[in-house]
């Protein structure tokens, strides 16, 4: 499963005072976890056996024993990360061409590496099976989200996939009257508290459309009123790069999805993709 430090860092905020005693904790001393009983930790952070246990369902996991397998595998791969240098690092004032270009780039592998690490595979392959099946697809994004949305309706309907995407509020929510069962709307948002996408998917769920919501990992009013939560992971910082990165990590998955739905019509859509090849052909001088 791996990137539970991850998660755990991502849901931090939305963590009661007893999840954040044992956050902290295992942020803190997590290359001993894989050391220590249930007991242990539960008395190291002043909680309950119980509280613990709950921590790690929470989390996706049966028990304890897995939890503790996961963070080991984490802790590895950190210290590899580190001898490699693979961490976020920001853009700062004053740095010179060549720190950005490798600032820009760290950046956005690291957010396609950490979206990998908190990508649930069913919830994948949830969205490719839906996709599949509609007969119209929405895409919903403001902002970066925005650019996000147009690539997915492009790439779709390269495809014979009828597709719009929208970034006018307006617009968003009447398109989302009059979707039908069996329709998807991909709501694009990484903070996943945008009012304008929220708005819109409450019409869209009213209309009987399914929601496939691609925003950052843990709760967010977003996550919980999606059918389909595909969860990104992207950096923090203080001069706005994560916007760079966070497009990067929502284009990754689009991608993904789209990958998917082609394989699975591939006899079918050939067509399609040697008409779209032949059209845009007349574009190019050479």
């Amino acid at each position: 499963m791996a990137g539970t430090i991850l998660k755990i860092k991502e849901m931090y905020r939305s963590f009661n005072s007893t999840e954040k005693k044992i956050a902290d904790y295992i942020l803190e001393n997590s290359e001993d976890i894989l050391h220590i009983t249930i007991k242990d930790l539960a008395e190291n952070c002043g909680v309950s056996q119980a509280a613990v246990v709950r921590f790690c369902k929470q989390l996706q996991f049966n028990g304890f024993k897995d939890f503790k397998i996961d963070i080991a595998s984490d802790v590895l791969n950190s210290n590899r990360d580190n001898e490699e240098e693979g961490k976020y690092t920001d853009i700062k004032p004053g740095d010179d061409l060549k720190s950005i270009i490798e600032n820009v780039c760290i950046n956005n592998k690291k957010s396609i590496d950490d979206t990998l690490s908190v990508l649930d595979y069913n919830e994948v392959k949830r969205a490719v099976d839906a996709v599949h099946k509609a007969k119209r697809i929405d895409f919903y994004g403001v902002g970066a989200s925005w650019i996000v949305a147009l690539d997915g309706m492009q790439k779709f309907m390269r495809i014979g996939k009828y597709s719009c995407a929208y970034s006018d509020a307006h617009l968003q929510v009447t398109a989302a009257s009059t979707l039908q069962k069996g329709d998807v709307v991909f709501a694009l948002s990484y903070s996943g508290e945008t009012k304008d996408i929220i708005d819109a998917v409450k019409v869209a769920k009213e209309s009987g459309a399914l929601i496939v919501a691609v925003t950052k990992y843990g709760i967010n009013m977003l996550s919980e009123i999606s059918d389909i939560n595909l969860f990104l992971s992207s950096p923090e910082v203080t001069m706005r790069s994560g916007a760079m990165a966070s497009r990067i990590a929502q284009l990754n998955v689009i991608d993904i999805i789209f990958s998917g739905v082609a394989s699975i019509e591939y006899k079918s859509i050939k067509k399609y993709l040697d008409r779209s090849r032949k059209a845009t052909k007349l574009k190019r001088y050479k």
